[in-house]
């Protein structure tokens, strides 16, 4: 492990109607130590109160993921997509030479928690794009996003990989970079490795690590993981 990002280190910030939690430096705040990790360059666990969310504003050239915890967002973006993502499912926007795109909770009364999560692409200047799939488990590595779409993942205009981890209690796995870069970010659950309990929100790195095995504690683990080139 060459990167441990504990989840009561990472940055805050509580609107009334979001509170959000940053792994990496994001908006107000800032950390030099935090700046991304390879080509990942946001992870925010958001709270959404009830008919809140963010109103319309603009990306340029980066991958914008988002997986729902709870709840569901209502997605609306000036290429003329409207959706409703309710919670497991998984929506990728390339935002490309441009877009313009609101996030809402579809709720008025319920809560809404996502991670939202950006990813710089290889290619810039491309048309903006949207996915959004239910992506059941097959195994305890079942990817999400892809470079090319494989097993039913959503497509990623880089040369990186999401994967989401499940593990039961005392189930073990061995993570295996191939001597690229990982990140694993902690859903629910805990889990052990290199001697260390990791819980949820914690995020840990790896860059020389060949391969790292992984064993659930006692209620399970659910993670992210994410396969990235070794420089971003």
């Amino acid at each position: 492990m060459d990167y441990i990002r504990r989840a009561d280190q990472r940055g805050r910030a509580n609107f009334g109607w979001l509170d959000s939690r940053h792994t990496f430096s994001f908006g107000s705040y800032f950390d030099p130590r935090h700046m991304g990790f390879s080509v990942l360059r946001v992870i925010n666990d958001d709270r959404v109160r009830g008919g809140a969310g963010f109103p319309a504003h603009g990306h340029r050239d980066m991958e914008i993921i988002s997986y729902i915890l709870e709840g569901a967002i209502e997605h609306r973006d000036s290429a003329g997509n409207r959706y409703v993502v309710p919670a497991g499912e998984v929506q990728r926007m390339s935002a490309g030479r441009g877009i313009q795109h609101s996030e809402y909770n579809a709720s008025r009364t319920a809560p809404l928690r996502f991670l939202q999560i950006w990813i710089e692409p290889n290619v810039t200047g491309i048309t903006p794009g949207y996915e959004q799939a239910s992506i059941e488990q097959c195994g305890p590595l079942t990817p999400l996003a892809t470079p090319d779409g494989r097993e039913g993942s959503l497509t990623l205009h880089q040369d990186a990989s999401l994967s989401r981890l499940r593990l039961a209690a005392g189930e073990s796995f061995t993570l295996v970079p191939h001597g690229r870069a990982g990140y694993l970010h902690l859903i629910d659950g805990s889990a052990q490795m290199g001697g260390e309990t990791f819980s949820e929100g914690d995020g840990i790195g790896f860059l020389k690590t060949r391969e790292q095995p992984i064993v659930a504690g006692s209620h399970g683990v659910e993670a992210l993981w994410f396969d990235l080139p070794r420089h971003g």
